[in-house]
């Protein structure tokens, strides 16, 4: 059996998967939290039941141990089901990794090397790892960078117009995010189109708290939303967005705020948060059916920003064969598909409003069948992705 253990490891939780890839199954996943406070969970869930306790875990690699807890005490056994590899989540690979790389000693160094690049998340990736290695040791460890997808983005949508020796010292360019998510969504439309990848123009709107959006042509990204950073783009839960680079400058003259504010403001007390009072679109949307301005500007807003992406990225793959949302909102948030795509049948595309209703959480087409774009909703599945890229790098 071909079984990868898969870790989406944060700065105080990890959440992992146990995958059997011969029949892409997932046997058991969980989730530690809180690692480092003075009382710690830790859920398991497998064969359709949850276990969930608390536990002292002052660190991630007391964290894998208690995860190994789980699997002794609730299965499957991983003596009868041992991992051939772990897959980690890496966000940031910069311009180093333009795929799955298996982990040494010069990839570790490399992943801190761009922690300035990512600050809030490569020292994350590394603490699971480092935990991850020291339980699992005898196993391989590949790492999945959510940049090496849109490495095969050109230069002319890759760099800012800011001074080139400025840029290049500093390592400033657009990296992108959610690229294992756009690679997988955009591979899963073809096959649910029973079309070769390599013929596929493909839009892809990951819509969560964090969103973005990826423009795939021939199964290779050409453009997305996230930029040098994960700020860049869409409206998100708490995440401006584009924002004019001088407003952090007249912030900073007129108000008095530091770098550390700014970053405050930009990444955790704005999008949804900071229009609405809410950075949950179901507490957003609630607000807003029950008659709420402030939430219907939001919305607005929010909405606003993905069709003028879409109107773009229309532009840039000269006409696209599908428009595919996928995540937390752009799968189960009708109102917003609806919303995004109103009045755009002269460019080809017409929802049907009872596909677009419909609860199912499967693939599905939502379009109308004589739109001549496809519309679909294909669920994302990041970490069966890291599974299958692991077990490649690893052959």
């Amino acid at each position: 059996m071909s079984i990868v253990l898969v870790v989406n490891s944060g700065s105080s939780s990890f959440k992992y998967q146990l995958i059997d890839m011969d029949r892409e199954a997932t046997l058991a996943s969980g989730l530690v939290e809180r690692i480092g406070e003075p009382v710690a969970s830790v859920t398991h869930k497998t064969g359709g039941e949850t276990f969930a306790r608390e536990a002292d875990i002052p660190d991630h690699t007391r964290g894998f141990e208690a995860m190994l807890e789980g699997f002794e005490e609730h299965g499957p056994s991983l003596a009868e089901f041992p991992p051939v590899v772990v897959g980690h989540r890496v966000v940031h690979g910069g311009r180093r990794f333009f795929d799955a790389a298996v982990i040494d000693g010069k990839v570790l160094q490399d992943i801190e090397d761009l922690i300035p690049l990512a600050p809030l998340h490569n020292p994350a990736n590394l603490e699971g790892i480092v935990g991850a290695r020291d339980v699992f040791a005898e196993t391989p460890h590949v790492a999945v960078f959510d940049t090496a997808f849109h490495t095969t983005m050109s230069e002319a949508s890759s760099l800012y117009a800011l001074d080139a020796e400025v840029a290049k010292e500093h390592r400033v360019r657009k990296y992108g995010a959610h690229g294992t998510s756009h690679k997988f969504v955009s591979e899963e439309t073809a096959r649910f189109l029973e079309r070769d990848l390599d013929q596929l123009k493909t839009i892809v709107l990951h819509i969560g708290n964090g969103a973005s959006m990826c423009a795939v042509d021939g199964g290779r990204s050409v453009e997305t939303s996230m930029g040098m950073t994960p700020l860049e783009g869409l409206v998100m839960g708490t995440r401006t967005g584009d924002l004019d680079p001088a407003v952090l400058v007249h912030l900073s003259r007129r108000g008095g705020y530091t770098i550390d504010q700014l970053d405050d403001l930009l990444n955790r007390k704005s999008g949804l948060l900071g229009l609405t009072g809410s950075g949950d679109m179901r507490d957003v949307r609630q607000k807003a059916n029950a008659g709420d301005e402030r939430a219907q500007l939001g919305l607005a807003v929010y909405t606003h920003r993905i069709r003028h992406y879409l109107g773009a990225y229309m532009l840039l793959v000269g006409g696209a064969d599908a428009i595919v949302f996928t995540a937390g909102i752009g799968e189960n948030d009708a109102q917003l598909r609806a919303d995004v795509l109103e009045g755009l049948e002269w460019l080809g595309v017409k929802l049907s409003p009872e596909r677009n209703e419909s609860p199912s959480r499967d693939a599905r087409r939502i379009s109308a069948d004589d739109s001549r774009i496809e519309v679909l909703v294909v669920p994302t599945n990041e970490e069966l992705e890291i599974a299958r890229q692991s077990l490649a790098a690893i052959a």
